[in-house]
């Protein structure tokens, strides 16, 4: 069972500039006690593919470069530790695939990769494509010929360079089953299922979190539960579907959060995130920012379902996190970079905010009273700024929230005021045992309180987003105490 403490989102090279011991060595040096867990980003050969480790060409290596699984499994030891089941697709460098360009259908591995013939064994209309959901401009398929000179149209939903797997063959099947095992061998203790709602494909369908996705998914987290793991579901989608997901795995994310606190912020109105705090799942992970952007699609309507947001909100949203972005964002997003995706914003968390370390310790102060098991990610953590240098290099939108940290600069961040804030944040969300009790949200208008209760003790915090005023209340028996969260900075 994962701990109900704070966890940090990290890749081991990009926090350290070195390798998983240097990670593990600073979790027991200066972040000793700060974090419970660790969801330890993509370590699979190669790390710095062109997802940075997201199109793995063998998903079941640990890259040398970082380490070996016995380094894993010492990390494991001493903390909960989440890995990436990447669910959907493969490198189309992997050996497997390889295999397939050389040998076409005579490929033993064939079966482990879809094509459109697959789905559509009659052809495919322009309307059932259209009807195809997909996170990024252009078509979900890429034509690629073969060393027998036949060409085929394999299911990319992503990238060209990452070829959906066929999750309802033999192969497939095999293929996660042998991570899942890797996994479970190396002391991983809770799975992430990577792009999962994109799993199942089926003709006349928009192909996205179908009726078969959550049967997939129940079969998938209950194999990972016999072996000792919990499954966290990774789907950005309308608010809806992650309460409905949330009844199928151990847990889901909760990225309705984050636009919801940035919208309270810019508005002064904290409406929309009091309706949501009350219905929102319970068994949920909880971010702001982590290696992907800052989630949009799951606080706004999709088709005609409404959502809670509408879509002026949203496009007032986006546009702000621009401004105070100083459109450093605006060039990281959309068609301005590579990667890009159709429901995120590229930009730290920090910048987003205009970098206000106020405004940003109660943002993070949400989160922590909000239900769920708080993440944060490495560039979160320190209170980084777009890494402008890094989006430039690489002309890949996300890179801009994907710096490379090493020990000096990780002394200098923590010295940071907002960055003592944060720690100070943690450490009353980690150690009061009122988290482990009832929550409930109160407020309208430019007012909130979130309150967790556990017999006679209880914390709340209550937010003023108009004055800009934010308290903690710690109660006991006999005793109140009051800590302000700009006295935190201080």
């Amino acid at each position: 069972m994962m701990k109900n403490k704070v966890q940090l989102i990290t890749y081991a090279d990009r926090i350290t500039g070195k390798d998983i011991n240097a990670l593990t060595d600073l979790l027991n040096g200066p972040l000793e006690e700060v974090f419970g867990g660790v969801h330890l980003l993509p370590f699979y050969n190669p790390i710095d593919g062109s997802d940075a480790g997201f199109d793995p060409i063998d998903h079941s290596a640990v890259d040398e470069r970082i380490g070996t699984w016995q380094d894993i499994q010492n990390l494991g030891k001493e903390y909960d530790l989440m890995a990436d089941l990447i669910v959907n697709h493969v490198s189309a460098q992997s050996y497997q695939f390889k295999d397939v360009l050389k040998n076409g259908k005579k490929s033993v591995y064939w079966d482990l990769f879809l094509t459109k013939e697959n789905v559509f064994p009659k052809g495919m209309s322009d309307a059932e494509q259209q009807a195809i959901y997909r996170p990024r401009p252009g078509s979900c398929f890429t034509p690629i010929t073969c060393a027998d000179a036949e060409t085929h149209e394999f299911w990319t939903t992503f990238t060209d360079n990452q070829i959906d797997i066929n999750v309802k063959s033999s192969a497939g099947v095999e293929y996660l089953d042998n991570v899942l095992t890797k996994f479970s061998q190396n002391n991983v203790n809770i799975i992430r299922l990577d792009a999962a709602g994109y799993a199942i494909k089926e003709a006349g369908t928009n192909c996205f979190m179908l009726d078969q996705t959550f049967d997939y998914l129940d079969k998938l987290s209950a194999k990972a539960n016999e072996l000792g793991m919990e499954t966290i579901a990774e789907i950005h989608s309308h608010y809806q579907t992650q309460v409905e997901v949330a009844k199928r795995v151990n847990m889901v994310y909760d990225f309705a959060l984050p636009p919801l606190i940035l919208h309270s912020l810019f508005t002064n109105n904290s409406d929309a995130l009091v309706q949501w705090l009350e219905i929102s799942p319970r068994n949920c992970l909880t971010v702001l920012d982590t290696h992907d952007g800052i989630g949009i699609i799951d606080a706004g309507p999709m088709g005609d379902k409404a959502g809670l947001l509408n879509g002026e909100q949203i496009d007032n949203l986006v546009e702000t996190i621009h401004a105070n972005s100083h459109d450093q964002s605006r060039q990281a997003t959309g068609a301005a970079a590579s990667n890009v995706d159709l429901y995120q914003v590229n930009c730290t968390y920090y910048n987003a905010l205009g970098a206000s370390d106020f405004d940003y310790l109660v943002a993070r102060a949400i989160q922590f009273f909000a239900p769920g098991v708080p993440q944060v990610y490495y560039g979160g953590l320190f209170a980084c700024e777009n890494d402008m240098e890094l989006l430039t290099s690489t002309n890949v939108g996300r890179d801009i929230n994907r710096p490379y940290l090493d020990t000096e600069q990780i002394s200098r961040s923590l010295a940071k005021p907002v960055v003592q804030g944060l720690l100070k944040l943690i450490s009353i969300r980690n150690r009061h045992n009122a988290f482990n009790g009832e929550f409930s949200v109160a407020g309208s208008a430019n007012e909130c309180a979130l309150k967790w209760q556990l017999n006679d003790i209880a914390i709340e915090l209550r937010v003023n987003f108009e004055r800009r005023e934010a308290l903690i209340i710690e109660h006991t028996e006999n005793e109140q105490t009051l800590t302000s969260l700009s006295d935190l900075l201080g």
